[in-house]
């Protein structure tokens, strides 16, 4: 399964890919917006700290398609590998990931809402799906709705990558991973609320209190 995080915050993505293993990064334009940067920037940072392998996924802006491919083709440009167009699966949209396809531009299909939509644009060719699981509780089961997803892709055969997105607890994220999901973009704080388990913390109070006890230090060995 591949770790994504969604974030316009190049520290934590440094951070975390130093204690992780993190796929790369997803951003989108509020992400972007409310990181006080330009999407120049945010793109700089990034690219500054994910590594050769690590992946970059930036959203189109633009709602035509003449525009969505223009925004596709410069965000692609950033780097020469490694590197994802996020279109959005409206009508235009729809139309711009299979023309940039044809182009040999790597695709993530994004602000999908349910399985259908997902489903059309991975016929498209869409490298990476990406439902947007917690906001699709408002208007059913999120969750079950992407694992319906899985089984349509895998019963015809269609190679895209599913990337839940949107997550409001660790616990979806958890029931997503449990059921196969092929990856995950999620919010630094959730990949938090996932590793600090507060019982980890406890314990290793515990046994840093009983050696320090019968030892008097705090390593395996004398120093």
């Amino acid at each position: 399964m591949e770790l994504i995080l969604d974030t316009a915050d190049a520290g934590q993505v440094r951070e975390l890919s130093d204690m992780l293993t993190i796929t790369g990064v997803t951003t989108n334009p509020t992400i972007i917006t409310r990181s006080g940067k330009t999407p120049e920037q945010v793109a700089d940072d990034m690219l500054s700290v994910l590594s050769d392998d690590q992946l970059l996924f930036m959203q189109t802006v633009a709602t035509d398609f003449d525009g969505i491919m223009a925004d596709a083709r410069r965000i692609c440009s950033l780097r020469p590998k490694s590197m994802y167009v996020k279109i959005p699966v409206t009508h235009e949209g729809l139309r711009a990931i299979k023309a940039a396809k044809a182009e040999g531009l790597g695709v993530l299909a994004t602000a999908i809402y349910s399985a259908d939509e997902a489903f059309l644009a991975a016929m498209n060719g869409a490298d990476y799906l990406a439902p947007y699981v917690n906001r699709m509780e408002n208007y059913g089961d999120g969750v079950g709705q992407v694992e319906d997803l899985l089984e349509m892709l895998a019963a015809n055969g269609l190679p895209a990558k599913v990337v839940a997105a949107s997550f409001k607890n660790a616990g979806q994220v958890h029931e997503l991973v449990r059921a196969g999901i092929q990856a995950v973009t999620v919010p630094p704080e959730v990949v938090y609320a996932m590793v600090d388990h507060p019982g980890t913390g406890i314990a290793v109070g515990e046994f840093s209190a009983a050696w320090r006890a019968a030892y008097g230090r705090d390593t395996f060995a004398a120093e």
